[in-house]
């Protein structure tokens, strides 16, 4: 009997579940470690990951998804606040698939472990704050990678070619640079393609051809240059090409029209030229069409009646030129049409909105004649209607009158005719409405108007007649423009019910009678225009009253009376014309009136206690003898100290005589201005400066030393001139001479210079301090306001006091150094490196705008540089904050915040505290600035009233009581 051998199958059935189970649970251990370790590395103030803890399974952790064995596939914890550096230990789970972290606020740079996972697939880490470059690396199975909208910086990694799967790159709204790396074509899975919103170079690669899979391109807002790449008409499968904000030249190649998949063709604001290729046109699936902002010419033909599917038509600021076809009209589901400023010319296709979905229409600055369509809004959607700068003519149509739809309407710059629709008048959703500069007639006051949106109004420049309606319908009305009509009668008292009113604007007119007192209501009103009308009686003093309005314009009138002395006072005027009145009496030497332009007050009977504005002075009550003789002293007193001070200052020069000195590098003439420098520092001093360790300032136009006096110690700096112009002796010694007479204790002096036939240098005393720039966040109002008043004294010097006047030139908080006593010291330019420093400057937003024009400067570009520095000083922001907003600069800025007359809206917080005993001097001296950086020079005050209303403005800064502040001001 044979033995049976005993069954093996069960123990080792056990063995290999034994095993396969412990695997399990140490893959499980390796799992909750690595998740605990990314949770622990993150802060999540919202506590999403307060479940994240070992009594519970992490299978069942939010943001936490598991595959059929129990482990992690998919981590997502988009949206959820958390913050901190990214740990790498999430791209170590051995089985993840997906991980969302988008829409976050980490931070610091990513791990380089994040490709090391092999089983990744989906890869989002967008809308973090992630800085550093894009980690090197592959995962042969990632299909989506997403880092766009973080701070990534360098380039493009070649390595980003071996990421083989990927169907979908996003690396868009970063500052990454350089080109395109050729690369990338090697990727031809992939479908989406961003590489927007960065800092790209270089061409578009031809290789792109390679990548038949694309679906998307969107390569827009980089520095790209070159021609558009015929290849690209090789990606038959393309949907969205985006090519737009580059520098792209020459022609669109008219291979784009084999794109015949193509829904978005996006070319806008590049450089391209040329006509459209006319295969465009064969796109017939085109749903939007936008090549703006080009230089592109020729006329657009009526093969585009192919493109059915076109709903968006933008071909906006080009050189167009012909007519508009009138095949747009047969396009069903074009809904936005955009032709503005091109040279298009006749007239509107007729037909056009009759077989459309119009909501836009934008055909401005053309030069289309002919009436309006009558079909324009026969789809009810349309809202923006923009016909302005043409030579339209003929009435508004009867359908507009009744579109319902319209909220902006702009028809201004036309030869228009006819009256106002009164059905026009009731168009509840219109909110904008200009007019202008037409032929309309008739009367508008009998119409019933019941805009209850409307913001702006204007219907100036027109023939209107008659009385001015008492209300618009509306309490949201912004602007209102009825200017350089026939109006006539009164100016309704219920204008000053307008809550929301910024701009009331009723010149050239016939309005007669007194100015509504009511106006002074409107407390929004910044600019008040009643020039060239027949007004009679005073200005209303409560027109004192009104805290924003900044400009005030009554001239060409019959007004009487006295200048209200309150009207002075007011805080915020900035612009002031009462020219051709019957106004007498002393005009205010206060606020807007202080350094008005003489023109601004003609044709009055007006004195002033000065004569800075060329009107006579007003008669005294006081002892005429008794002032002629306090003036014959003080004028004998002044004569004999200038007398004293030539004095010095010929005995002075007697020592300070030009001296030649030769050694290796040449002969030299050398001359010092300072007595103590003259005792002090020789030409070895000088040379010994020049030393790569002993450089301070690298220039545009030559290096600067520090140097040291062998002698004494003294310390002074060498500033090298390569300036070959300024070399010849008879261009450089009397401008230096000039230069080095200038004793200022807010002005770096020059106390000596040297030449050669190559080079010369100029020695400037020693300033130990530091640059505004530098130190302005921390300072108190009261530094800050000690630094004001010393560059107000030194530029009253230097146009007053110096003949001729001496310019300071281009300076900004950089260029002005700070000493050990708060005082402010400036350098000034030779006056032929003046002009270099416009050139170089001009895009400084310190310039005034017509040294940007002219590259002149002048003392009144002085003054505005002047104002510009005191709104940094005030608000403590600089020209490159990006905070503005619409606001192309801080002035504008200022200017909006200023007239909102909220403190808290400018004021730098550093010294808002200080704002609470010293806002009455702050906001005099922002008003000031106001007027340093008014647009027009001849607005802008002197430099001796500068200092003038500096110094008075910071004597009131206790008398808090004087205005009238709102308290939501701070």
């Amino acid at each position: 009997m044979v033995k049976k051998e005993p069954d093996q199958t069960c123990p080792m059935m056990f063995i290999l579940m034994f095993l396969f189970l412990n695997c399990r649970m140490l893959h499980a251990e390796e799992e909750l470690e690595l998740l605990l370790s990314f949770k622990y590395s993150i802060n999540d103030p919202l506590h999403y990951l307060s479940n994240w803890n070992p009594s519970v399974t992490f299978c069942k952790w939010q943001g936490v998804t598991c595959n059929n064995s129990s482990h992690i596939k998919v981590i997502d914890l988009s949206g959820k606040n958390i913050s901190g550096n990214l740990s790498s230990s999430i791209f170590q789970l051995p089985y993840i698939e997906t991980i969302n972290l988008s829409s976050n606020q980490l931070s610091g740079e990513i791990p380089y472990g994040i490709f090391s996972s092999t089983s990744l697939q989906y890869l989002n880490l967008s809308n973090n704050n992630f800085t550093g470059s894009i980690p090197k690396g592959s995962v042969p199975c990632l299909e989506k990678l997403d880092l766009s909208n973080n701070m990534l910086s360098g380039k493009i990694p070649q390595e980003i070619g071996s990421f083989s799967s990927l169907k979908f790159l996003d690396l868009g709204g970063n500052v990454l640079v350089g080109t395109i790396p050729i690369s990338i074509t090697n990727i031809t899975s992939l479908e989406f393609l961003t590489l927007a919103s960065n800092q790209l170079v270089g061409q578009i690669p031809r290789e792109l051809a390679q990548m038949k899979s694309l679906k998307w391109i969107y390569l827009g807002y980089n520095n790209l240059s070159g021609q558009i790449p015929k290849e690209i008409g090789e990606l038959t499968s393309l949907n969205h090409l985006d090519l737009v904000y580059n520098n792209l030249t020459g022609s669109i190649p008219s291979s784009v029209g084999n794109l015949t998949n193509l829904h978005y063709l996006f070319l806008y604001q590049n450089k391209l030229t040329g006509s459209i290729p006319t295969s465009i046109f064969g796109i017939k699936r085109l749903i939007s069409l936008d090549l703006s902002d080009n230089s592109l010419s020729g006329e657009i033909p009526e093969l585009i009646v192919q493109l059915q599917n076109l709903e968006i038509l933008h071909l906006f600021s080009n050189n167009f030129t012909g007519k508009i076809p009138s095949a747009l009209s047969s396009l069903p589901r074009l809904q936005v049409l955009q032709l503005w400023s091109n040279n298009f010319y006749d007239e509107i296709p007729k037909g056009l909105g009759k077989q459309n979905n119009l909501t836009v229409v934008d055909l401005s600055t053309n030069s289309l004649t002919g009436k309006i369509p009558e079909g324009l809004c026969n789809s009810g959607n349309l809202f923006k209607l923009i016909l302005f700068s043409n030579s339209l003519h003929g009435e508004i149509p009867m359908s507009l009158s009744t579109c319902k739809s319209l909220q902006r309407v702009r028809l201004q710059g036309n030869n228009l005719s006819g009256e106002f629709p009164a059905e026009f008048a009731k168009l509840p959703l219109v909110y904008f409405l200009d007019i202008s500069s037409n032929n309309f007639s008739g009367r508008i006051d009998s119409n019933n108007w019941e805009m209850a949106s409307l913001q702006v109004l204007s219907l100036s420049r027109n023939r209107f007649f008659g009385g001015l309606p008492d209300s618009f319908g509306s309490d949201q009305i912004e602007t209102l423009d009825l200017s350089e009509n026939s109006f006539s009668g009164t100016i309704p008292r219920t204008y000053g019910s307008f809550p929301e009113l910024v701009q009331l604007k009723l010149s050239g007119n016939e309005l007669s009678g007194e100015i509504p007192d009511e106006l002074s209501s409107c407390n929004k009103l910044v600019s008040l225009d009643l020039s060239h009308n027949q007004l009679s009686g005073q200005i209303p003093a409560s027109f004192s009253g009104m805290t924003v309005l900044g400009q005030l314009d009554l001239s060409q009138n019959q007004l009487s009376g006295e200048i209200p002395p309150s009207l002075g006072g007011a805080e915020s005027l900035l612009l002031v014309n009462i020219s051709h009145n019957h106004f007498h009496g002393s005009l205010p030497s206060t606020g807007a009136f202080l350094a008005i332009n003489v023109s601004a007050v003609a044709g009055n009977e007006l004195c002033r206690g000065d004569t800075s504005v060329g009107l006579p002075p007003c008669r005294s009550v006081k002892n005429p003898t008794r002032w002629y003789f306090v003036a014959c002293i003080l004028g004998a007193t002044m004569v004999f100290s200038l007398a004293a001070f030539g004095i010095f200052l010929i005995r002075g020069q007697k020592n300070l005589e030009m001296k030649t000195v030769e050694n290796e590098d040449g002969i030299w003439e050398l001359q010092f201005f300072h007595p103590k420098a003259s005792k002090s520092v020789t030409i070895d001093d000088i040379f010994s400066s020049k030393k790569e360790e002993n450089i301070i300032h690298r220039g545009k136009k030559g290096l600067s030393y520090k140097g040291k006096s062998i002698i004494n110690d003294m310390q002074f700096v060498v500033k090298e001139i390569n300036d070959v112009k300024l070399l010849i002796p008879s261009n450089f010694w009397p401008e230096i001479a000039e230069f080095g007479k200038l004793q200022h204790p807010n002005i770096v002096n020059l106390i000596g210079a040297c030449r050669s036939d190559k080079v010369a240098y100029l020695i400037y005393e020693y300033v130990d301090g530091t640059n505004l720039s530098e130190i302005l966040p921390n300072l108190s109002w009261e530094r800050r306001r000690k630094i004001a008043v010393g560059i107000a004294k030194a530029l009253r010097f230097l146009h007053s006091y110096c003949s001729p006047t001496v310019l300071v030139g281009y300076k900004s908080t950089e260029k002005i150094m700070v000493d050990g006593k708060g005082e402010p010291r400036l350098r000034l330019s030779l006056p032929d490196q003046l002009s270099i420093d416009a050139k170089c400057f001009t895009s400084s937003a310190y310039v005034a705008p017509e040294v940007n024009n002219s590259k002149d400067t002048n003392e009144k570009s002085d003054i505005y540089e002047f104002g510009f520095i005191l709104m940094e000083l005030l608000t403590g922001k600089n020209s490159a904050d990006c905070e503005f907003g619409v606001h192309q600069s801080i002035v504008e800025w200022i200017r909006y915040c200023y007239s909102d007359y909220h403190l808290d809206r400018w004021i730098d917080p550093m010294i808002k505290e200080e704002a609470l005993v010293n806002k009455n001097e702050m906001v005099r001296t922002m008003n000031l600035a106001l007027h340093c950086t008014a647009t027009d020079s001849a607005a802008r005050p002197s430099s001796h009233d500068v200092l003038k209303v500096l110094h008075s403005a910071l004597r009131t800064s206790s008398c808090v009581s004087l205005l009238n502040f709102p308290s939501s001001s701070l």
